[in-house]
């Protein structure tokens, strides 16, 4: 899949770092995902420049 990156996030609730996969074709993304260890919805807003995390 062309411009989708594994991206690591650090949970606010539980500190815990997990893995995401977040197009990076476009400049900012908005989405909900839940934590892979705690399980508490996190909102994510994402800006990308040139396909990398910002």
């Amino acid at each position: 899949m062309d411009g989708v990156e594994d991206v690591e996030i650090e949970c606010p609730y539980c500190g815990e770092l997990f893995g995401i996969l977040a197009d990076t074709s476009h400049p900012s993304v908005e989405m909900i995902e839940d934590c892979s260890v705690c399980c508490h919805p996190i909102q994510l807003s994402l800006r990308f420049s040139g396909g990398e995390l910002v």
